[in-house]
């Protein structure tokens, strides 16, 4: 994980907690958490549903972009990671067939990609909801192999990863002159 992407994680959850500070509802490191999910989900999601199936396939080629990933792949790529934080974080395996670090190859339609994208996000509701003030610095093997980490560590990472590759999704709508849904009016 890039410091980049520590760094924005980290932001949004800032941010998204400086929004319930104006609020007078009770507030929890889960609900704070898990308001972070919603936040990202509420505008990736139809971020990628905005892209028509026969554009799935599309990744852009003029400059520098020799094996960036395609659209297609950048959503199974978020549900993969979405679904491998929350199973570290629930201490299980993730429910499904998550494949390799882009998702399950044999996924192809956008009918496929996005219900696999969205049930990520609700198996990430889930693992939100496990946080306690009690849990939430204590120390978890990284889903990544990389050693331990914290669970808040890998509670913002969901926001911060998912966050990272909608910029990328929303540049692929707009290379295809499609305004993102959370740019439209």
């Amino acid at each position: 994980m890039t410091k980049l992407v520590r760094v924005a994680a980290i932001l949004a959850l800032l941010a998204s907690a400086s929004l319930w500070a104006q609020s007078s509802e009770p507030k929890t490191i889960a609900q704070i958490l898990d308001r972070s999910v919603s936040g990202v989900e509420n505008e990736l999601v139809p971020a990628v549903d905005a892209m028509p199936e026969d554009k799935f396939s599309f990744a852009p080629t003029n400059g520098e972009f020799k094996g960036v990933k395609d659209f297609a792949t950048q959503a199974k790529h978020i549900a993969h990671v979405n679904y491998l934080v929350a199973a570290g974080l629930l201490g299980e395996k993730p429910p499904v067939d998550i494949g390799e670090d882009n998702g399950p190859a044999v996924m192809k339609s956008k009918a496929e990609i996005v219900k696999f994208l969205k049930d990520s996000f609700a198996y990430s509701h889930k693992a939100m909801a496990t946080f306690t003030e009690k849990n939430v610095a204590a120390s978890m093997d990284s889903p990544f192999g990389e050693g331990k980490t914290t669970r808040l560590a890998m509670g913002v990472l969901i926001v911060g990863h998912s966050f990272d590759h909608y910029g990328q999704i929303v540049e692929y709508l707009r290379m295809n002159s499609i305004i993102p849904p959370a740019s439209r009016q």
